[in-house]
């Protein structure tokens, strides 16, 4: 079962399978070539980086996925790594410049895996926008209003039985998957009508995933 469960992640990361609003994910993920493993503790050298970037800038040039109409206005909160900004009454709209990651294309798969295991509040990419010498990708999400504090207990016992051990804090592991799953605090799962509504995940891919 796991193993067919990997099957089907691994599709969907290397293009071939599909995942809600996963398109255009897959494809910026997939003209980013610098290899596969996404453990948080990877080493990607500052050069690689920045031809990363340069690349990435390209195909969002050759794409016409800039987007420079951004309504700052309807600024709701930010985190570490993002801005929130409320789009209508059901979305939202997030910057986030892939801090978390040492890759654009990890930050990419992070997507991907979020919209397999969370499809509720599946990430959708619109694009990129870059302030001074900062590139951020342009996402919209479906807004969860809040009807109830969340149970981190629950979310522990949710994602524990579904095969996701907690290793400390808020923080998570596969190891039939090969998948670490941080950062899952009461701001990154937001309860309504008894309901666990992950918004924010961050997610890594392990040596492991790929064996």
């Amino acid at each position: 079962m796991q193993n067919h469960l990997k099957d089907e992640i691994r599709a969907i990361i290397s293009g071939k399978g599909q995942v809600r609003h996963g398109a255009a994910i897959q494809a910026a993920a997939s003209y980013l070539s610098y290899g596969q493993a996404t453990s948080p503790k990877s080493q990607i050298s500052k050069q690689v980086q920045e031809q990363e970037a340069k690349d990435l800038e390209k195909y969002i040039s050759e794409k016409h996925l800039w987007i420079s109409e951004i309504d700052f206005s309807k600024y709701v909160s930010e985190g570490a790594e993002q801005r929130v900004f409320l789009k209508d009454e059901e979305s939202v709209i997030k910057l986030n410049d892939g801090i978390y990651y040492s890759s654009w294309r990890d930050y990419f798969y992070n997507l991907l895996l979020h919209n397999f295991f969370f499809p509720d509040t599946a990430y959708q990419l619109l694009g990129f926008t870059k302030e001074e010498k900062s590139l951020f990708s342009v996402v919209k999400q479906d807004f969860v209003s809040i009807t109830e504090p969340t149970d981190i207990n629950q979310v522990k016992l949710f994602l524990e039985s579904n095969g996701f051990l907690n290793t400390r804090n808020n923080d998570y592991f596969s190891p039939a998957l090969g998948i670490i799953l941080e950062d899952l605090h009461d701001e990154n799962v937001l309860t309504r009508n008894g309901i666990l509504y992950f918004i924010d995940t961050v997610f890594y891919l392990t040596d492991s995933f790929w064996k």
